[in-house]
């Protein structure tokens, strides 16, 4: 199986949101490990903060996260500047569409956005959106992380 994201970027601080406004996109959803805080982090690097200043006024933004520790994503909530929602179960879009439906928006002007071809950005294609995949916030990941990440990304069509 290949899976082709709509953009494939060095990282999430790469994406052209006046491009996606220009298309027509009204809502973002992020993954969170990795794709916005350094993984199990519980903590934003700042200028993370600050990138989400430049463009959360213009969109409806969430943060979307398969991690089912109750505690992780109650912290995460605290800190974050938008909604954050646990135990996605991505591929499965049920999620996602769920949230779509709740803030009255349809899956063509959404953008899901993630490090993982085979969760975020296969279930944002299950969906109907488009789809971002970026590479890891944390530059210093270890290396097993960095091989399943390797082993994973041989999925994507060029």
């Amino acid at each position: 199986m290949f899976i082709k994201p709509d953009y494939n970027l060095k990282n999430v601080y790469e994406i052209d949101f006046e491009e996606l406004k220009s298309m027509g996109i009204k809502c973002i959803m992020f993954d969170l490990d990795s794709t916005i805080m350094v993984s199990k982090s519980a903590a934003f690097l700042p200028e993370t903060i600050e990138w989400f200043n430049t463009f959360i006024k213009d969109f409806e933004v969430a943060i979307i996260s398969n991690n089912f520790n109750k505690e992780y994503i109650k912290n995460a909530s605290r800190i974050a500047p938008c909604r954050v929602i646990g135990a996605a179960r991505k591929p499965n879009p049920k999620v996602m569409k769920a949230y779509l439906d709740e803030i009255g928006i349809k899956p063509e002007e959404a953008v899901m956005v993630g490090d993982r071809p085979l969760t975020d950005i296969l279930g944002g294609i299950r969906l109907g959106c488009k789809t971002i995949l970026v590479g890891s916030i944390n530059p210093n990941e270890n290396w097993p992380t960095k091989l399943v990440r390797a082993l994973e990304r041989s999925t994507i069509k060029k």
